[in-house]
C-alpha cells in the first residue's frame, strides 16, 4: 500500500511573519484601528480640500475678475503743446508687446481700443467714444446694457446721458462734431428709417442703456466707423487701448513693464499701466485665502496628530502584556518599534486614501458651487495628501512607541 508524501510545508520568513502579525493585530482591533483611520482621513479631506481650491483659486479668481474689465491700460505720453494719440502702428506694437509678455499669440488677446471725441447734443457738449462693438463687449462682460449693443446707424448711450437728455431706447440722437465749422444740428431721416448723414453731424438711433455705475455711464458709444465718417478723420489713432491680461504666471505690472521697455526701445510716446482696483483687489483675496489654507492646514493637522495619537497609545496599553512577553522571548526594541511604525503607516495610508477621495469630491463640489465649474484631480496633490497623512500618523505615534519600548518585560511577567 503506497502513501502519498505529505506536501511541504511553505517556510515562513522573517518578513512573512511580519507581515502576519501586523494583519492580525490590525484585524484584533478593528475599532482602534477604525478610529486611527479616520482621524486620518478627516485630515486628509480637509487639507486635500483646501489645497486643491487654493490651487485653483488664482486662475478661477483671474478668470472672474477679467470679466469686470480690462486690468492693463495703454495711453499716449503727451509731447510738447500736443494732444496725443495712439497711432495705428503703435496700437499693433503694443499688442505685440504683450502677446509677448504673455507668450500667446496676438489673435489671443483680450483687447479693446477706444477714440473719443467731443459732441453737442441739445446745446450741451458730450464725450461719444469710438468702439469696436465686438471687442468691447467681449472685454467688459459686466456691462449692464438695457437693449443691446449698438450697430450701424446706432449709439450706445450711458445711464446719466439718458436721465439728463431724456432719451431711451429708440429714441433719436441729433449729434454736432465740436472740431467742425459751424453747422446746423439739422439731419434729414427718410421715410425708410436709413439715416441720412451731413459731414459733422450725425442722427444715431439709441440701441440701449449702459448701467456700470462708472464713468462709462458718462459716455456715448458709437461703431469707430461712424465717428470717424463724424469727424471726417479716420486715421486719427485712439486714445486709449485696454487689456484683459491672463496673470496667472506673470502679473499685470510685468507686463506693463515689457510695453514701457519696447516703447521706450522704439522711441514711441505710450505708457503702459495696470488697472490697480481690479489686480490689488485679486491679489489682495488670494492672499488672504491662501493665508486661511495655513492656519487651517495647521489646526487640521494637529488635530490629526492628536486622534492619532491617543488612538495609538490605547493600543500599545491594550497590547503591553504581549510587548513583555516578545521582549522576554528575545524581541528586540528595534523590531517592536517598527511594527508599531508600521502599522501606524498602514493606518495613515488607509485614511489618506480614503480622506483624498472625499476630499476631492469636496473640492469639485465648491468649484461647482463658486465658480459654475469643477477642479480637475491633480496626481500628484493626491500622492502627496496620503504620503503626508502616513507621515503623520507615523509621526502621532512617536510618543506611544517610545513607551512601548521601554516596558520592563520581567514587571509585565511578574504581574501576570
Amino acid at each position: 500500500m503506497t502513501t502519498t508524501p505529505a506536501a511541504p510545508r511553505r517556510r515562513i520568513t522573517n518578513r512573512r511573519m511580519f507581515v502576519i502579525m501586523l494583519g492580525r493585530a490590525l484585524a484584533r482591533r478593528r475599532s482602534r484601528a477604525l478610529a486611527a483611520i479616520g482621524s486620518s482621513a478627516v485630515g486628509a479631506a480637509t487639507l486635500f480640500c483646501l489645497a486643491a481650491v487654493c490651487l485653483a483659486i488664482p486662475a478661477q479668481m483671474n478668470a472672474q475678475m477679467r470679466q469686470f474689465g480690462a486690468n492693463l491700460i495703454v495711453v499716449p505720453v503727451a509731447s510738447e503743446g500736443s494732444a496725443p494719440r495712439i497711432s495705428f502702428q503703435e496700437a499693433a506694437d503694443v499688442d505685440a508687446a504683450v502677446a509677448t509678455a504673455l507668450g500667446v499669440g496676438t489673435d489671443q488677446l483680450a483687447t479693446a481700443a477706444y477714440r473719443y471725441e467731443t459732441v453737442r447734443i441739445n446745446k450741451s457738449p458730450y464725450l461719444v467714444g469710438g468702439i469696436d462693438v465686438d471687442a468691447v463687449r467681449a472685454l467688459n462682460g459686466h456691462w449692464e446694457i438695457e437693449g443691446r449693443w449698438p450697430g450701424d446707424g446706432e449709439v450706445l448711450i450711458g445711464l446719466d446721458v439718458a436721465e439728463s437728455t431724456g432719451f431711451k431706447v429708440g429714441s433719436t440722437v441729433n449729434a454736432e462734431y465740436l472740431g467742425s465749422d459751424d453747422l446746423s444740428l439739422s439731419s434729414t431721416v427718410s421715410s425708410s428709417g436709413d439715416t441720412a448723414q451731413a459731414a459733422g453731424q450725425a442722427s444715431w438711433r439709441v440701441s440701449g442703456i449702459v448701467d456700470t455705475g462708472g464713468s462709462e455711464d458718462d459716455i456715448l458709444y458709437v461703431p469707430l466707423g461712424q465717428l470717424e465718417t463724424l469727424t471726417g478723420n479716420a486715421d486719427a489713432g485712439y486714445d486709449v487701448v485696454e487689456f484683459s491680461v491672463d496673470t496667472t504666471s506673470v502679473t499685470a505690472a510685468d507686463v506693463a513693464d515689457a510695453v514701457n521697455r519696447a516703447a521706450d526701445a522704439a522711441g514711441q510716446g505710450v505708457r503702459a499701466e495696470p488697472v490697480s482696483k481690479i489686480t490689488s483687489g485679486d491679489t489682495r483675496i488670494i492672499t488672504m485665502l491662501d493665508t486661511l489654507f495655513w492656519v487651517v492646514a495647521v489646526v487640521v493637522l494637529g488635530l490629526t496628530l492628536v486622534g492619532v495619537s491617543t488612538t495609538m497609545t490605547v493600543i500599545v496599553s491594550e497590547r503591553r502584556n504581549e510587548i513583555g512577553l516578545r521582549k522576554a522571548l528575545g524581541a528586540s526594541s528595534r523590531s517592536i518599534a517598527v511594527e508599531f511604525y508600521t502599522e501606524a503607516a498602514c493606518l495613515g495610508l488607509i485614511g489618506g486614501l480614503i480622506g483624498t477621495a472625499i476630499g476631492y469630491a469636496l473640492a469639485r463640489a465648491v468649484g461647482i458651487g463658486v465658480f459654475e465649474q469643477p477642479i480637475g484631480f491633480s496626481w500628484w496633490l493626491a500622492l502627496l495628501s496620503v504620503l503626508l497623512s502616513a507621515l503623520v500618523a507615523v509621526i502621532a505615534s512617536a510618543g506611544p512607541v517610545q513607551g512601548a519600548t521601554r516596558i520592563d518585560p520581567a514587571l509585565v511577567l511578574r504581574e501576570e
